[in-house]
């Protein structure tokens, strides 16, 4: 795949718990980054804090800012989630609000190096938690570069109105930057308005749904066993088919021109 990036509006359901599951339940390499300046939550919650020593994109951005050798630095400070393939890693957040100030300047150099990781050998997709937008230094860059961004929100009508407002805020920053449309998505956790409904008010595709698995969120949460055969980590594995089966679409659409010997086009 490549870079799929998931923020959440204010008010809607975690996306941390959403990318967790998705890391844990999808068949290709992954890293999960937690890239949400207001910090990171998986190592102290699901991890319950066993990984000794401080790890994740706090060290790693102290690292590059130090010595700028991130191809190195950033394979150590990952946590590999199914030890020892090796195959779902993760990159920690950052612990201490002050590490926000390193990491922030450096948003864009890792977009490009997340970018690249797909290219790798092997390779790896990655895939980003960014948090809320309505944080100090949210990381645009990564949503720019990503090939897919979703937007996660409930499905009730205050969860909706904040959804409406992140999805303004990124159509406009990605219109100002001249990012190519066709890469943001919606996906609906929990019961509430109906999926056509959704995508109609808020003029979105909606690429999928999870239902609220109040059990497992808490094992996402605070630690524990993942049962593959929840409904939250089945529906989970579930979204890997419309999210690959969309960036097939944009790969195609978006080098046919270029293979006609034609400047590309928007989609």
């Amino acid at each position: 795949m490549a870079v799929i990036a998931l923020v959440s509006a204010k008010g809607s359901p975690g996306v941390t718990t959403t990318a967790l599951a998705c890391a844990l339940s999808w068949h290709r390499r992954m890293v999960l980054a937690e890239c949400d300046p207001a910090g990171g939550t998986i190592m102290a919650g699901y991890l319950a804090g066993a990984v000794e020593g401080p790890r994740g994109i706090g060290e790693l951005a102290v690292a590059e800012l130090r010595d700028g050798d991130l191809e190195t630095d950033f394979w150590s400070q990952l946590i590999d989630l199914d030890a020892p393939r090796r195959e779902r890693l993760l990159l920690p957040g950052v612990v201490d609000p002050a590490q926000a100030g390193s990491v922030i300047p450096l948003w864009q150099r890792f977009a490009d190096f997340f970018t690249d990781l797909e290219k790798g050998d092997p390779a790896y997709d990655v895939l980003v938690d960014c948090g809320r937008l309505q944080v100090v230094g949210p990381p645009w860059p990564v949503l720019r570069a990503a090939a897919i961004v979703v937007v996660v929100t409930g499905a009730h009508l205050p969860e909706l109105s904040s959804a409406r407002a992140t999805v303004k805020a990124i159509q406009r920053d990605f219109a100002e930057h001249r990012v190519p449309p066709g890469s943001l998505r919606l996906l609906v956790v929990g019961d509430g308005h109906g999926r056509g409904e959704i995508s109609k008010a808020l003029q979105l595709p909606v690429i999928g749904t999870l239902p609220r698995d109040p059990r497992t969120a808490e094992v996402l949460s605070h630690g524990g066993t993942v049962r593959a055969g929840r409904p939250l980590m089945r529906a989970a594995g579930a979204l890997e088919v419309p999210v690959r089966a969309l960036l097939d679409r944009r790969r195609a659409r978006l080098s046919w021109p270029a293979a006609i010997g034609e400047a590309p086009h928007a989609v």
